[in-house]
């Protein structure tokens, strides 16, 4: 493969300090790649493909099971980097979970004039029936997702965080299987650091919430059980709800197997109903609805609610933690960690325009042309305009969006993410990437787990990299 007519562009490009110029740490890998001849680059990522297919890797876009597009040229992150990302990420979900922890309790971040309380109770994910809930160690986000870029200088920064239900760990693990099947020597020759033990690190997580669940409703040792809940076959995330209950050696429930039985939530099995006191929470509070707890139990979602704020059930991630993933909240983590944490942010957000704030608001509909417009409760890339690529009437309909509802929306500088060699039809080309590491808390420690999940937008210039817009990924490296 020749990279000889490669053209980084005036962006960061991860692999090329210039055109023709490597970056020295990555040079050797990228040099692996150029012995290997040009028609094997498509052929190397067909294979990939098949393999992914193989093992199951799919997800559901318009009721189609799908392989998510792959590409073999890795993002590599040196230890030192990865070192320096590790400390930025343990701050930033320490932060957010005393976040969570303090709004649903003594809300001091609101009484000390950090946040303004109507931002807060405004927020679609904001639960006021959690108030006063204490989940086991004080663990409100278990699992996070937090999803990082590079910018055009190469500095990383925060583009938002996932607290509700991160999914993607599913396709870190099989796309490392996929390379390490079909590109040995290239696997054996750089070592990059495992990324297979990352459901022994989540069942330390629920371990060690159900002896807590466990320790208040007396229950044996013998007769602890935890699940992971999937809203069933649909989900397009369906064959990682699977592959994690699998590896974990848990049970994997629907809704349709939940039950209520003498005041605790259990779940149907061939020698009656076993008692939950942990789940994994695989979709939104949306998904509650389809529980069918009896008549007793109209409103599972309040049941649920109740039974954590009894301390006979711990749900993962705690039901209201979802107001940390609100694109307004975002805005205010620096805040957070310098109130909880008395710490200034490693890892800083990208600059944000809040719209309900007059300034921000005129500001914002002065400049739709140049700025990224999000909704704060949408995800997947809905809701969203960017302004580079939008038409007058696409900029026109969210300018009356953000007028009607100023709270509902925020917007952000075009961040040109940086770019990853990537193979295309003709040959090798950069494409936009980001990055979403997974965090899992335990309490006593916070666990960074190496590398994530590199996304990749596959259409030329794309800054969008959700699966769900015709992204694809790429397999993340952290070298020893």
């Amino acid at each position: 493969m020749n990279f000889d007519a490669y053209d980084p562009q005036d962006l960061y490009d991860e692999y090329f300090a210039e055109a023709g110029k490597l970056r020295p740490d990555l040079a050797p890998i990228l040099e692996w790649f150029q012995s290997l001849p040009s028609q094997d680059m498509s052929q190397v990522k067909a294979k990939l493909e098949d393999v992914l297919e193989e093992l199951g890797a799919t997800f559901s876009l318009d009721d189609e099971e799908r392989v998510l597009p792959f590409d073999p040229v890795p993002r590599v992150i040196t230890a030192e980097e990865w070192q320096e990302l590790t400390a930025g990420l343990r701050q930033r979900v320490t932060a957010l979970n005393l976040f969570c922890a303090d709004v649903y309790s003594d809300q001091r971040i609101i009484a000390e004039g950090v946040i303004p309380r109507d931002v807060i109770e405004s927020a679609l994910r904001f639960r006021p029936e959690c108030m006063g809930m204490k989940p086991p160690k004080g663990i409100w986000c278990h699992i996070s997702g937090i999803d990082l870029v590079r910018n055009s200088e190469g500095n990383w920064c925060v583009l938002e965080d996932n607290l509700r239900v991160p999914s993607g760990i599913a396709y870190v693990l099989k796309n490392r299987l996929a390379m390490e099947r079909v590109l040995p020597e290239l696997m054996a020759k750089f070592d990059p650091r495992p990324v297979a033990d990352y459901a022994k690190q989540l069942k330390s997580v629920m371990d060690s919430v159900v002896d807590s669940v466990a320790a208040n409703t007396n229950s044996p040792e013998s007769n602890r059980h935890m699940a992971v809940l999937t809203p069933g076959t649909h989900s397009s995330a369906y064959f990682e709800h699977q592959l994690l209950a699998e590896q974990m050696g848990i049970a994997l429930v629907s809704p349709e197997d939940v039950l209520m039985s003498e005041g605790y939530l259990c779940y149907r099995t061939d020698d009656g109903p076993q008692r939950l006191d942990v789940v994994y929470r695989r979709g939104d509070t949306e998904m509650f609805a389809d529980l069918d707890l009896g008549e007793d139990y109209p409103d599972s979602a309040a049941t649920l609610i109740d039974l954590c704020q009894q301390g006979k059930l711990a749900i993962a991630n705690a039901i209201g933690a979802g107001i940390g993933d609100d694109k307004v909240i975002y805005a205010y983590v620096p805040e957070m960690i310098r109130f909880y944490l008395d710490e200034e942010p490693l890892l800083p957000n990208v600059p944000t325009y809040l719209c309900w704030r007059e300034r921000d608001r005129d500001y914002v509909l002065d400049h739709l042309e140049e700025l990224v417009v999000k909704a704060a409760s949408a995800e997947g890339g809905d809701d969203m305009l960017v302004g580079i690529n939008s038409t007058a009437e696409e900029r026109q309909a969210f300018a009356q969006k953000i007028r009607e509802k100023p709270r509902e929306y925020m917007a952000q500088p075009t961040v040109y993410l940086s770019q990853i060699p990537t193979v295309v039809e003709g040959g090798i080309e950069g494409r936009h990437t980001d990055l979403r590491p997974y965090v899992l808390h335990k309490g006593d420690e916070i666990y960074v787990h190496p590398g994530g999940l590199t996304r990749v937008a596959l259409e030329k210039g794309k800054l969008v990299v959700n699966s769900s817009q015709g992204g694809g990924a790429k397999d993340t490296w952290v070298l020893k």
